[in-house]
């Protein structure tokens, strides 16, 4: 996942904004490491051989000289089973595997793998071996949870014959096919990761022909949503949007919610990830969580750290056909 790394070095901070000198060859929006910690950045501009990095965490005790490493890659989150039931940042850290290793107070510069590597799924073929198949073919499919199927898709920009399909239990990095393209041949596993800034490439858009029910009537009445459409909750402090956006994720009309507390305050994002878990999914009466995917990102993130939690959620939502996005 990452190329040759460039170092450059901490030539001013100011808060959570350093920088730094020295990175040839950054690009925008590349992920840096930021001294001994290795504090998660991106750099949103580029003026001669400086580039400013927004960090994500706590800057303080960082000095400058520090070094700056560049992985040479924009910020990229992991798709595959195991997003369901989890709960990340906004940089799809797991929040609740960072507490079991560090505590209530995340440790500055921690990082752990978006999805379990050790525990292997089983995969079912959808396909034969020889098919042709493109970019978004789905070839098989997991059980990710008693809930949901997770399918498994040919990634963009590969075409070509499926040279190798195998049944099996796999790991998300062990490979499940091969692809015989133009340029070669392409494994294909069950995760893959993607660059949240960038669209995903789509074959047409869907008219909206459906609503999407609510299960709130006051909102199906006065204020009907379309399945893949987007709507808004404006309102003032306390007026209720949280509240609202709970409901919806509990009784709407949808196959997975991926709920994004997007600068949200402390106490009410810590209410969604206590309760939560504990809630029961009214249509099959097992928990809620088995269709669900929290992204907290609480309004004391650095806006840059907000803004990617919008990406971050929006390509999870994009792993299934029937969804919900509430930010």
């Amino acid at each position: 996942m990452i190329n040759r790394m460039v170092e450059g070095l901490v030539s001013r901070i100011s808060g959570p904004v350093v920088v730094a000198t020295g990175l040839e060859g950054a690009q925008m929006y590349d992920v840096v490491r930021i001294g001994e910690l290795g504090l998660v950045g991106e750099i949103i501009r580029l003026e001669g051989n400086k580039a400013t990095v927004q960090v994500y965490e706590d800057t303080t005790g960082l000095r400058p000289g520090e070094k700056v490493v560049n992985t040479k890659r924009p910020l990229s989150i992991q798709l595959g089973p195991g997003l369901l039931t989890s709960i990340y940042d906004g940089i799809q850290r797991p929040l609740n595997l960072l507490r079991e290793e560090s505590g209530d107070f995340i440790g500055r510069g921690k990082t752990i793998p978006a999805l379990d590597e050790k525990r292997k799924w089983d995969f079912f073929p959808l396909k034969k071996q020889g098919e042709d198949v493109c970019q978004g073919e789905v070839i098989g499919e997991v059980q990710e949870t008693p809930l949901i199927k997770h399918k498994i898709t040919i990634q963009a920009e590969i075409r070509g014959m499926l040279e190798e399909l195998d049944e099996g239990r796999y790991t998300i990095n062990e490979k499940v096919a091969v692809v015989k393209t133009p340029n070669g041949r392409v494994d294909i596993g069950l995760s893959s990761w993607w660059t949240v800034r960038s669209p995903r490439p789509v074959f047409r858009k869907l008219p909206p022909e459906s609503p999407l029910l609510t299960g709130q009537r006051v909102l199906d009445t006065f204020f009907p949503v379309a399945k893949g459409g987007t709507a808004a909750i404006p309102g003032p402090f306390g007026s209720g949007k949280t509240v609202t956006q709970q409901q919806l994720a509990k009784w709407a009309d949808s196959e997975v919610i991926v709920y994004v507390g997007c600068g949200e305050r402390g106490n009410e994002m810590t209410e969604v990830l206590s309760t939560f878990p504990e809630l029961e999914d009214p249509k099959t009466k097992r928990p809620l969580m088995e269709r669900t995917i929290l992204v907290a990102n609480t309004s004391n993130m650095p806006v840059a750290a907000r803004e990617a939690s919008i990406y971050t959620g929006g390509w999870k939502r994009c792993q299934v056909k029937k969804d919900i996005l509430l930010t």
